[in-house]
């Protein structure tokens, strides 16, 4: 991490040793990075000399220390300092872990908003209808084309910001993303209705007099930085909002990731209706969402009405041709 602060704890090595260890599996780690960090920063505090004196009660206390009211974010600092401690105890640094700290019960969450046709449409229209700004010219257009490759490709809000003009190939029909989620590349084909979406958004690039060379940003203000994630979402809370989308009961407000969201249940959705098993299916999808393996995908599969109907209609026809089988 560049400019960082030099590691200084007794568990300094460990810790580089541990993160050297995950990227060469292709693991970015840049936020586990930043929570072990605290964790060295907190021993040197505390005058920590060696690691005999790293104890479940001083591991207790760093966590308890941590400003972390939701349970999931606990949890995650949680599990990345256990990583590391069971880590160093396979290398053999340490006999036992001395984390001794219980997970935090989650309480059950909301389901995600999923956008359909309709409403993904709307929110577009909303994001075209943008006003420009001094440092935002071309507002409306670059919104509506990140919201669209989310909603219409399953892209995560990052991997859409950091695209470059040279990542767009319409001969082959796919983007290039690279370096998303876990350092891993890929290709995603889009059709023509994307592919209509980024020639004119392009083409309005190139009337403003913005740069496109092969290593500009795709979507950029000042054709030099890329979108920031963060005004992205920022922008995307204030449209649905302005919109008002009624939200169904036990579901959440609208999120950015939704739209990811609700490309993965549409793609399932879509695969029963056409008579495909979805099971078989799933490593496709996974590899399509950039996913390590499928358990990760899995957990966008929300139930939704519609797909119950559609498994419930499959199993009717498969237990009917089950009973006339067994009777003829």
């Amino acid at each position: 991490m560049a400019g960082a602060i030099p590691l200084l704890s007794p568990l300094a090595d460990g810790i580089r040793r541990f993160l050297a260890t995950k990227r060469a599996l292709g693991r970015k780690y840049l936020s586990e990075e930043r929570e072990l960090r605290l964790l060295d920063r907190f021993l040197v505090q505390q005058r920590i000399a060696d690691l005999e004196h790293v104890t479940p009660g001083l591991l207790d206390t760093f966590l308890a220390d941590r400003p972390r009211m939701r349970p999931r974010s606990f949890n995650h600092l949680l599990g990345v300092v256990r990583g590391l401690f069971h880590w160093l105890v396979a290398q053999g640094a340490l006999q036992v872990s001395p984390l001794r700290t219980a997970r935090r019960r989650v309480t059950a969450q909301r389901a995600p908003f999923l956008f359909d046709a309709d409403q993904a449409r709307r929110l577009l229209d909303a994001a075209l209808a943008l006003r420009d700004r001094s440092k935002g010219v071309g507002r409306g257009p670059t919104y509506r084309t990140i919201f669209a490759l989310l909603y219409g490709l399953g892209l995560r809000v990052g991997e859409g910001c950091h695209l470059l003009c040279h990542d767009v190939d319409f001969d082959r029909g796919v983007l290039v993303v690279r370096g998303g989620k876990f350092g891993k590349s890929r290709l995603v084909p889009f059709g023509p209705r994307i592919a209509s979406l980024l020639r004119e958004h392009l083409k309005q690039r190139a009337s403003a007099g913005s740069a496109l060379d092969s290593e500009a940003p795709l979507f950029t203000f000042d054709g030099r930085r890329c979108v920031h994630p963060c005004t992205v979402s920022q922008t995307f809370l204030q449209l649905t909002r302005r919109i008002g989308f009624a939200v169904p009961a036990g579901a959440s407000t609208p999120r950015l990731h939704d739209l990811r969201h609700s490309f993965a249940v549409g793609t399932l959705l879509r695969w029963y209706r056409q008579g495909v098993d979805p099971g078989a299916r799933l490593y496709h999808l996974s590899t399509f969402l950039g996913h390590v393996d499928p358990v990760s995908t899995a957990v966008y599969l929300t139930i939704t009405a519609d797909l119950l109907r559609e498994a419930g209609r499959r199993f009717e026809d498969f237990a009917g041709r089950n009973v006339q089988e067994l009777t003829s």
